[in-house]
Parts: C-alpha cells; sequence; structure tokens
C-alpha cells in the first residue's frame, strides 16, 4: 500500500457538492448507518437553494424561490420540520395587471377564484375546475414515476425487460383518454393546451406563465404543456398543487437537510472543492481535494452537474468517447438571471 493511501481518510461514501440533492442524499446513506462525507466548494450549502445577503442588511434567496416539489416522503422521513423547515402557502398563487385597467387574482379558495375568472369568461370559469381535474389525474401519473429508477435503455439483460415490464405495469389502469393526454401533454405548447380549454386571452396569459417560467422557450414552443402540469405536482401543508415560501429563504431547506444529515452522522464540509475523481481499473475509489488531500471511499456520488462531473472532474481517459462526446452535446443553456 502506497504512502498516499495511508494517510487517506476513508468513508462508506463520498458525495461532491453540497446541493440539496447531494444533501438528501448524504442523510439517507447517513441513516443507514454509513460513514458520509459531503465536499461542498463555497462557504454556503445548498447550491440553487441557498439565501444570501448580497447588500448589507439584506437576505435573498439567490436560485430557487419557492418550494412544492419536495417530496413529502423526505419531508417525513428526513424529519425536517424538525430541523426548522417551515413553508408559507402561496396565496394568491397568481397576480395579473392588464392594460385596460383590470386585473385577475387566482386564489388557494376556488370559488374566489372562478369568480374573478368570471370578470372575463363565464365559460372559462365553468372549465376552470375541470381543467384542474384533468392536469392533476396526469401530474399524479408521471408523480408515481419520479422516485422510479429509470430501467437500462437499450435493454442488455433479461432483468433490465423486467424492469421495463414493471415499469409498463404502472400505465396498465390508463385508459385512452388518459394515454392520449399523456402523450399530448410531454409534446403540446402551453399555448396549444390552453387553447383547447380556454376562451379568455387573460385567463390563458395568467396561467401560460407556469408554462415558460424556468424553460427555454415561449408559450409556443413544443414541450411547454409538460412545464405547465410539473407546477400541479406536489404540493405544501397536504395541499396538492400549492407552492409556498420556505421562512428565512431557500437556504433553509438546504440548512433543515444538512442538520438532519449531521443528526445521522454525516460529515460535512464546506471550502473544500473537488479537483479530481480517482481511478484505478475503470472504477472510481475517492477523490483529491484542490489542497491535495485524498479521501477514499467504496461510494463516489457527484451532485454536479453532467458538464462539471464528466468534463471536468473526471479524466477523459477514464470515459467511454462515445459517452463523453454525448455529455459534450448536452444542451444546458440557462434561463434565469
Amino acid at each position: 500500500m502506497s504512502a498516499s493511501l495511508t494517510r487517506a481518510a476513508v468513508y462508506d461514501a463520498i458525495i461532491i457538492g453540497g446541493g440539496h440533492n447531494g444533501l438528501v442524499t448524504a442523510a439517507y446513506l447517513a441513516k443507514a448507518g454509513k460513514r458520509v462525507v459531503v465536499l461542498e466548494r463555497r462557504k454556503m450549502l445548498g447550491g440553487c437553494a441557498v439565501t444570501e445577503e448580497i447588500w448589507s442588511g439584506y437576505r435573498v434567496s439567490t436560485g430557487a424561490y419557492l418550494v412544492s416539489l419536495l417530496q413529502e416522503r423526505i419531508v417525513r422521513e428526513l424529519e425536517l420540520e424538525r430541523f426548522g423547515y417551515r413553508v408559507i402557502p402561496k396565496d394568491p398563487a397568481f397576480f395579473s395587471a392588464y392594460p385596460d385597467g383590470r386585473y385577475l387574482f387566482f386564489w388557494r379558495d376556488e370559488n374566489k377564484t372562478l369568480n374573478e375568472i368570471a370578470k372575463f369568461s363565464v365559460r372559462d370559469a365553468e372549465n376552470y375546475p375541470k381543467y384542474e381535474a384533468y392536469l392533476e389525474s396526469l401530474a399524479r401519473v408521471v408523480e408515481s414515476l419520479l422516485l422510479v429508477t429509470p430501467p437500462e435503455l437499450p435493454p442488455r439483460r433479461p432483468s433490465d425487460f423486467l424492469e421495463w415490464l414493471k415499469l409498463l405495469g404502472r400505465f396498465r389502469k390508463l385508459g385512452p383518454r388518459e394515454i392520449s393526454g399523456l402523450v399530448k401533454i410531454f409534446t403540446q405548447s402551453a399555448a396549444d393546451l390552453l387553447d383547447e380549454w380556454f376562451e379568455s386571452p387573460q385567463i390563458k396569459v395568467t396561467l401560460a406563465t407556469d408554462g415558460v417560467i424556468g424553460a427555454n422557450g415561449g408559450p409556443r414552443s413544443a414541450g411547454t404543456a409538460y412545464i405547465l402540469m410539473h407546477h400541479c405536482m406536489g404540493g405544501v401543508g397536504g395541499q396538492r398543487g400549492l407552492w409556498g415560501f420556505v421562512k428565512g429563504g431557500m437556504g433553509a431547506v438546504s440548512e433543515a437537510i444538512a442538520a438532519s444529515a449531521r443528526a445521522s452522522g454525516a460529515e460535512i464540509r464546506t471550502n473544500a472543492p473537488v479537483e479530481r475523481v480517482l481511478i484505478r481499473n475503470g472504477r472510481a475509489y475517492g477523490v483529491a481535494l484542490a489542497g491535495g488531500d485524498e479521501l477514499h471511499a467504496d461510494i463516489v456520488a457527484s451532485n454536479l452537474d453532467p458538464k462539471q462531473t464528466f468534463l471536468r472532474i473526471v479524466d477523459a481517459r477514464e470515459l467511454d468517447p462515445e459517452f463523453r462526446g454525448s455529455i459534450e452535446n448536452y444542451r444546458v443553456e440557462g434561463t434565469s438571471l
């Protein structure tokens, strides 16, 4: 054994990056009794779920600003409320002002919302509950897949085909309308979907915002109907489809997860940038930090994006050229300012 190997700290798992996904991974591994370390290059945890004092006396959620899609199962199993996680429901959900002086509110109270919609179209007010129920039925199907590990594509072993059959089995109870709806929701634009349900441009333009927020496209871009539906998933305080503001800012989400991970024994380091992943015989066995220290583990998980992971901290010679090429061609244009 070399001298460097004898000096290296040894863990069961190393998590590169202290974003909220990396922290959740660390928390579950620590709860399972594994010795885990999280390595975050910045002085604060959270990745895009952070709250920073960018002006003296003013703390701002500089990335994510609302919560809804954080799985209730994670909130419950990691006991996040015990570690300070609190959500204030966003109410009203929408406010739109129009050039003619009129305005529109969408409230948690459906009757109040329907009265608002009726100011612009009685027909749209009648259709809105049906539209909500339609999206909810599709959202439940998609949401049931969020925690499912995707099977190998293309299948290579008999077990891969079995996993695909299990996945297809989740759709066996869907009728023709639901299956058609899923195909359309993944391919349509938000504008096309809304045109099928509503006549008022004020209603459509308000709802269309959920189809383009965070997306590199406009309301008539193909695929934005799914983004619109995506905002119907999740929930706050047991109410589905509701979004909320986190008390203390989005950094409080990351801090609650980190506190849960620490309570289970996870070690979390900040100001600890990873310089490269250590690989031997085609398998990762640890990381080298920017200062030269090495940490070793049987499992190395990256919370960085694919380009940072495979193009910056993994040696190109360790990757299949075709795979590396696919990562180089992976489109990840930013859409937020």
